[in-house]
């Protein structure tokens, strides 16, 4: 368990704007407030508490072990109610073409990632931002409809000045001792940083995309499938998968090429599509909300996003999407942003407050890592709409399981390390899972050399009688 603390040798009037109030920005609102810093919160879209969200781009949230343990670090009570409406998914179901399922366990011992609606999720940490004020004087300050322009480095005064729209549309101004940019994929903090730091930045579109269904609640708010299970109809090139809900609904998305997902463009195709490929979701979700869905519901892009460098000097940082925004097969993109939090903020703790050093302590032992879970995140598109019905990857996870319960310490599957095992770096991951699937592999060949050999030794003999 991560304990929380108060640095006590720094100046605790130092000021920070986060530009953003989604669930990295504001968790990392409630972060900084609880170490004692001053926090003003900027976004340009309104209160989400008095807005419903009808952009119809929001995937359901896969919460798990990093991004839980972040939040308790930051406020383990905070933690337990803004997560009161997760519903826990112990591992894949795989639907058939011929509406056959089969269950696929995520973890060795009864791990779960746990299924949550991101707006609600959101709108929960805005009310423990409000929560916190009543309860401290060190309030946090909210300027939503505020649209973020620029920041000057102001090296005389040692300060940065956020330039920004106020509610009204009048240019403003308002200095701090530093910024956090966890303004998303798109950031313009971002854009900003990099008049002031020499950052290598790549923006990658992935040819897929992505649209939003839904299964409605059953007879007295029933799940309609089993509600503990993430459901996946992988189908090679695209698929479609459902997360559970509160109320007995599921959030459902299409993931597609372009080019494919854009044919779909009347009733008789969209008819005939999903009746072939997901015949037994059609019941579901129904026929008439599906072509509704895609004659009228957006199609969003999908990319990832990779920086060489996060920070200038003490004076900005960016975390979450700002920094690493990946495609959403792993899970991992909100979980990895809560993570940034809690890193940077142990990193102040260790260096005693000292943002410069642990700004670029932050940028060089971060990026490795956040490369890493990017890598994963892409890769693991083809294990979902492809591999978890290969023959080779049931019994790797098989031998995984094996292995993983004989040599609990030294064995350790990827899925678990990642979503499980927030003490363990993702690159870390990658290079553990590396060694395993060698010895996998070279095991494989000695035990088939072995029966080639014992084979031959029977033939030999035979043949010498």
């Amino acid at each position: 368990m991560y304990k929380r603390q108060v640095l006590s040798t720094k100046d605790m009037t130092e000021t920070v704007a986060i530009i953003g109030t989604g669930p990295v920005g504001s968790l990392a609102a409630l972060g900084f407030a609880h170490k004692g810093y001053k926090v003003t919160l900027f976004d340009l879209r309104p209160d989400p508490r008095t807005t419903e969200d009808t952009k119809l781009r929001s995937i359901n949230l896969a919460v798990s072990d990093r991004g839980i343990s972040a939040m308790k670090y930051v406020d383990g009570k905070m933690a337990k109610r803004s997560l009161s409406e997760i519903i826990p998914m112990y591992g894949r179901m795989i639907h058939d073409l011929s509406g056959h399922q089969q269950s696929q366990k995520y973890g060795l011992h009864g791990e779960h990632i746990n299924s949550i609606d991101r707006a609600k999720l959101n709108k929960s940490l805005v009310n423990e931002i409000e929560l916190f004020n009543k309860n401290n004087s060190n309030e946090i300050t909210f300027n939503f409809r505020c649209k973020f322009l620029n920041m000057h480095i102001l090296k005389d005064e040692d300060c940065v000045q956020v330039e920004y729209l106020d509610k009204n549309s009048k240019r403003s101004y308002a200095n701090f001792d530093f910024i956090i940019g966890a303004d998303g994929c798109y950031s313009k903090v971002r854009s900003a940083l990099m008049k002031y730091t020499r950052m290598d930045y790549q923006q990658v579109y992935i040819d897929m995309c992505y649209l939003e269904l839904s299964i409605p609640a059953g007879p007295n708010s029933s799940f309609l499938i089993d509600a503990n299970h993430l459901h996946i109809w992988p189908r090679k090139d695209f698929m479609l998968i459902a997360l559970p809900n509160m109320g007995g609904s599921f959030t459902c998305t299409v993931f597609g090429p372009w080019k494919l997902m854009e044919s779909l463009n009347t009733k008789e195709k969209i008819k005939s599509f999903f009746s072939t490929n997901f015949p037994d979701a059609v019941p579901l979700i129904g026929e008439d909300h599906i072509v509704e869905a895609f004659l009228h519901n957006p199609r969003n892009a999908l990319m990832h996003v990779t920086c060489s460098t996060y920070h200038n000097t003490d004076k900005c940082i960016l975390i979450g999407d700002s920094a690493h925004s990946m495609v959403p097969f792993y899970g991992q993109g909100m979980n990895c942003g809560f993570e940034d939090i809690r890193v940077l903020l142990q990193m102040l703790e260790k260096n005693d407050g000292n943002r410069a050093v642990t700004f670029g302590e932050y940028s060089t032992t971060r990026h490795q890592n956040l490369v890493a879970i990017l890598k994963l995140a892409l890769d693991n598109f083809y294990e979902m709409s492809t591999k978890v019905q290969s023959p080779l990857f049931l019994l790797r996870k098989g031998v995984d399981n094996v292995l993983g319960r004989l040599f609990p310490s030294r064995w350790i599957p990827l899925y678990t390390m990642v979503s499980f095992r927030s003490d363990i770096p993702y690159s870390v991951c990658i290079g553990t899972e590396n060694r395993q699937a060698k010895i996998v592999k070279y095991g494989s060949y000695s035990i088939l050399l072995g029966i080639t050999v014992a084979l031959l030794k029977h033939f030999i003999q035979r043949a010498g009688k």
